[in-house]
């Protein structure tokens, strides 16, 4: 039963993460056949995260509070209403409130699913059924970066087809989501956390230092990693490059193919040698470090894809296990909704930060160099992702009972 619970909810994960990105493929075709700027593509993907600076706290509270299953199905409905929104609107606001609307409900429709798979595995499974579970929605991540060359038709007609694809994905999220909910219903899970308490702001206070620092590595990383290869990345790759769509969105889905595979091993070292902080902060080092190999170097941009794919599988994989190691099962859904609050606080800032500085330094195939300063400020943040991380794993040597390293 939790391996079937499992591959509904990855299922469910796949179509939404094919939604969230598919904007990045369509923003060439925003730019020349709807005279859209970057800053207005860059906050199609900002305004997905604006309201979950306050709504996803109370996502992870409702999760606690009303279940996993329900949320899940809820906001599974929401994210394809705004998929559908995005894609249908003739103008930029309709489709900007059919982002908002999909964020909405992705952020506590994400939190939902991990609190799924924490309630139908525990122990040494758990970061494998995560890591493999991500896997999978990364999967739907590849899929939209393959898109150009998958469905190459759809594309030749221009901006729209691609995105009424990306709304029939959201539908097969919503039905997966809807049997999941069923399946629930009628077996429930084996491993359910006693019912939340009343939430108390003060609560927060009483998460140890380690989880403070892991919430400064979420943010400094998902935000320069998410607004750089889901909304920029492809039209970098051809403006400062030199490649085109196809090729670019093929190269922007190595860092997808590379989780697909790498995500569950990683889980599975986690689960196998419990060494946390170290695998951590190896993974948070590789970010900043492709950023400089793309911006500063002539190299392949597959190597510097490839270790953002590395970058990209290690550190979830590591993150939300040790999350739910360093919290009390009931609080596990308010302390990741805490994270995401800052998380999508950092990816609304990044997407809204990067646009206008591409648009400030006319960032353009004409003038490649003109992404060197989103470039410098995606290294920067990243860098210092990597110090929290290390501070992490400094902390866990002196602070034995947290269970860190």
């Amino acid at each position: 039963m939790a391996w079937c619970v499992f591959f509904l909810v990855a299922a469910a994960l796949y179509g939404n993460f094919y939604v969230y990105d598919s904007v990045g493929p369509v923003a060439g075709l925003l730019a020349s056949q709807r005279g859209f700027t970057d800053t207005q593509i860059g906050l199609l993907n900002a305004i997905y995260s604006l309201p979950n600076v306050v709504l996803i706290l109370v996502g992870g509270v409702i999760t606690d509070r009303f279940g996993a299953a329900r949320v899940t199905v809820g906001t599974a409905g929401i994210c394809l209403a705004g998929a559908a929104l995005t894609a249908l609107s003739p103008g930029f606001g309709g489709m900007a409130a059919g982002r908002l609307l999909f964020g909405v409900g992705a952020e506590t429709f994400n939190i939902a699913t991990l609190a799924a798979i924490a309630q139908y595995f525990s122990g040494r499974n758990l970061a494998l059924a995560m890591g493999v579970s991500l896997a999978i929605g990364r999967a739907g991540s590849y899929s939209a970066d393959m898109s150009p060359e998958w469905f190459a038709g759809a594309y030749a007609e221009g901006w729209q087809p691609p995105l009424v694809i990306a709304t029939w994905f959201a539908g097969s999220s919503f039905a997966a989501s809807l049997v999941y909910w069923w399946v629930d219903r009628r077996h429930g899970a084996p491993v359910t956390a006693r019912a939340a308490e009343r939430f108390v702001w003060a609560d927060l206070l009483r998460f140890g230092r380690a989880y403070w620092f892991l919430l400064a590595l979420c943010v400094l990383f998902y935000a320069p990693i998410l607004a750089f290869r889901s909304t920029f990345s492809i039209k970098y790759f051809q403006d400062a490059h030199g490649l085109d769509l196809a090729a670019a969105g093929a190269m922007n889905s190595y860092v997808f193919l590379a989780a697909m595979f790498a995500t569950p091993a990683f889980g599975w070292l986690c689960d196998k040698i419990g060494r946390y902080a170290p695998l951590l902060a190896f993974g948070a080092l590789m970010l900043p470090l492709s950023i400089v190999l793309m911006a500063a170097t002539k190299w392949d941009l597959w190597i510097a894809t490839a270790l953002i794919g590395v970058s990209y599988s290690l550190v979830p994989a590591v993150m939300w296990p040790l999350t739910s190691k360093l919290v009390a099962p009931e609080r596990f859904g308010t302390a990741i909704g805490l994270m995401w609050v800052v998380q999508n606080a950092g990816i609304a800032g990044a997407n809204l930060i990067a646009g206008y500085l591409n648009d400030a330094s006319q960032a353009s195939a004409a003038n490649p160099g003109g992404y060197q300063p989103m470039m410098l400020f995606f290294g920067v943040t990243s860098g210092l992702g990597f110090v929290f991380a290390v501070l992490l794993w400094m902390s866990a040597g002196r602070a034995h009972h947290e269970r860190v390293a």
